[in-house]
């Protein structure tokens, strides 16, 4: 109540110093300014369903809600399109600009072109090596890929020698190497005790499923189609290596990430041994708390938000970071994705999936 009379009594103020006594005409009240500009360059629609599906209508929500307009578009996987964006973006004169590169080279060319006009700039998701981001949102990249090998090692149990085949993702994302970096960090002590036999890693230019799949089966071939277990960076990748493994009558354990509705299908029916969850819904709010701070002149907010430091080994230089966390699911735990509202049951369940969802206990419309 305190509040609403003293945002009258400030009204009136206002009208009486500006506008003068009733008798003097119609008051005149304050225009309000433009909106402040907030870009957002999404990187593709192929790679993940996660950037259309997800990402776009939860930054757009928080954007509007905080009286923000967002200027969002897709690159589309085109680096000229992703450089044409940043173009208007910066001829319309955003306050921040978050991207999503899809290389080093095209995001630091961006990057410098928007330093120039004087707006800071947000990697998110990805890191562009060797960029001038003052900030990077994002996911503790090297954790997902340590539960990606913790969950490969829990499917394979006690098979000494097991020959293990890694399907990495594009090597142009950092990304992909700290995935690498994480999934070394347990594996490796295998490999070097013999306990594990590595017998390729194959990194997979832009994240291609088809292209993943393609060079798995080369590379099982030329193992004469032996395999005890495969590490896929991501559930695409993981589809992909799974349709070779079915079409050779293969099963075996087969990592993930992303928590996709294709991927925690192929968790239910036995064919993906685990995914990742990295709740993109978080990803996207701290995203959009650091560009609306930043988009009104909050400076200081921004650097209180962004309270943890990614090492940039190209630049040599630590970037202002919000690092999240990330979880392991299993067969058993798909479930809590179902409780939490994250996936509905009808798109886990569907065909022969029924049966499975019954015995985990998920239901529902």
């Amino acid at each position: 109540m305190r509040r609403r009379v003293m945002a009258s009594s400030a009204c009136l103020l206002f009208l009486l110093t500006a506008c003068g006594d009733a008798g003097q005409g119609s008051p005149t009240l304050p225009t309000r300014g433009p909106k402040p500009i907030v870009g957002v360059i999404l990187p593709d629609r192929t790679t993940s369903a996660r950037w259309e599906e997800q990402d776009r209508p939860l930054l757009t929500q928080a954007f509007n809600y905080a009286d923000i307009e967002p200027f969002m578009e897709n690159a589309e996987g085109d680096e000229a399109k992703f450089a044409q964006i940043a173009d208007e973006m910066i001829r319309r004169k955003v306050k921040v600009m978050m991207i999503t590169p899809l290389s080093a080279a095209g995001g630091l060319a961006v990057q410098k072109k928007a330093k120039a006009a004087g707006i800071p700039v947000i990697d998110y998701d990805r890191v562009t090596l060797g960029g001038q981001a003052e900030y990077h949102v994002g996911f503790d990249s090297v954790n997902v890929g340590q539960l990606q090998a913790d969950g490969l090692l829990g499917c394979l149990g006690e098979k000494p020698g097991a020959q293990i085949i890694e399907i990495q993702g594009a090597p142009t994302d950092h990304n992909a190497t700290l995935f690498a970096q994480g999934q070394k960090s347990r594996l490796a002590p295998k490999y070097d005790s013999g306990s594990l036999k590595l017998v390729k890693t194959q990194p997979v230019a832009d994240w291609n499923n088809e292209l993943g799949g393609k060079l798995f089966e080369q590379i099982l071939t030329e193992n004469g189609g032996k395999v005890d277990g495969v590490v896929a960076a991501n559930d695409g990748l993981a589809g992909a290596v799974i349709g070779v493994l079915k079409k050779k009558g293969i099963r075996v354990p087969v990592t993930g990430q992303d928590a996709t509705v294709d991927g925690l299908r192929a968790v239910l029916g036995g064919d993906q041994c685990v995914t990742v969850y990295k709740p993109v819904r978080d990803e996207a709010e701290a995203a959009a708390r650091l560009a609306i701070a930043i988009a009104r002149g909050d400076l200081e907010g921004a650097d209180d938000l962004a309270t943890g430091n990614l090492r940039d080994p190209v630049a040599r230089r630590d970037i202002k970071s919000v690092l999240l966390g990330a979880t392991l699911i299993k067969k058993d735990t798909v479930r809590t994705l179902v409780t939490e509202g994250i996936v509905k049951p009808a798109e886990l369940c569907a065909g022969e999936l029924a049966p499975v969802c019954a015995q985990q206990d998920i239901v529902g419309g």
